[in-house]
This record gives structure tokens, sequence and C-alpha cells, in this order.
């Protein structure tokens, strides 16, 4: 019962010493609002043991969100995927069946720009073992492609590279 006498002593104490004046300083004692920590929405489809829309807090990884809808099927070809690339907002994330690529599309060669490896990205017309490279260390240091056009600003990629490519490759 002593705390509420230590209490009461302290509010009058307060209330007779601490009456502030013209010049006196009031603490001030914020306000914290709660919110929800800002999310995303990614769909995980392909190898995994339940494919579908998890949401995960910003800054999760690819590693994180194929966890979230329980992890990988026996055999996921998991070796062309970046686990620790950062998900965004509305992103697909698709785990290939064994003995599938990860990158490359069987209907017509299409290649999945966000996700190729040098070695898959050198099957567009033009791209060699150099620009691939390019490639894949602007998508590093940048982050994901999301409009073909945003390629025109690796180095080597100009206006008829982009267009000679424009219909191979599948975004996002």
């Amino acid at each position: 019962m002593w705390p509420w006498f230590v209490i009461a002593v302290a509010v009058v104490a307060g209330i007779f010493l601490g009456r502030p004046g013209a010049g006196d300083v009031v603490p001030v004692i914020p306000v914290i609002h709660t919110s929800a920590a800002p999310e995303v929405v990614v769909h995980v489809a392909g190898w995994v043991v339940a494919p579908g829309l998890v949401r995960l807090p910003e800054g999760a990884r690819v590693a994180d969100a194929i966890e979230a809808v329980g992890g990988v099927r026996t055999g996921a070809q998991t070796h062309g995927l970046n686990l620790a690339q950062v998900v965004v907002d509305g992103q697909r994330i698709e785990v290939p069946a064994p003995g599938e690529s990860v990158a490359v599309q069987e209907q017509g060669g299409r290649v999945r720009i966000n996700q190729a490896d040098a070695g898959d990205l050198q099957s567009l017309p033009g791209v060699g073992p150099v620009l691939a490279e390019r490639i894949v260390a602007y998508r590093d240091e940048h982050g994901q492609f999301e409009a073909p056009e945003d390629l025109l600003d690796v180095p080597g990629i100009g206006e008829s590279k982009l267009d000679s490519i424009r219909d191979l490759i599948i975004l996002p």
C-alpha cells in the first residue's frame, strides 16, 4: 500500500513546489502511436508445400517467403533462386520442380530477367558473358527490374539491344 502514499506525496509536492511559472519548462510526454509494421504480399508458387499468397514484414527475404508456405518439396531446384533477395510487394517467387530451370521458360525460351543467372542471360540474342555479368551485377546492386526500360541503365544496353530482347524477357 505504500506506493500509493509515495504517489500522493509526489503529486502534492508537485502542486506546491512545481507550479510552472512563465519561464519554466514543462516536460512533455510524447504520445507513441503504434501501427502495424509495413507488410508486403508475395505469391509463392511452384514446387513448394502450400503455394499461395503470403504476408511478410517489409524487408523479408525470398527464404522467408518460402518458409511461410511450408518450405520446398523434395527435389526443388533452389540453386537458381537468390534466397537472400529482399522481396517486394506483388512479387511472384517461382520454385522450380525437379529438372526445371528457375529463369528460362520452356515456351519460346523466354528469360525471367530478375531470376536469371549469367548463363541464362546469355541465351538472349547479343548478350555475351560480359553483358550478362553486368546485368546480374546491376540487379544485385539496384534491385529487381520493374520494366524492360530499366535495362537501359545497364552499361552496354541501348535502345536497339533492348528492342532485340524485349519480347524474350519476363518481368517481374
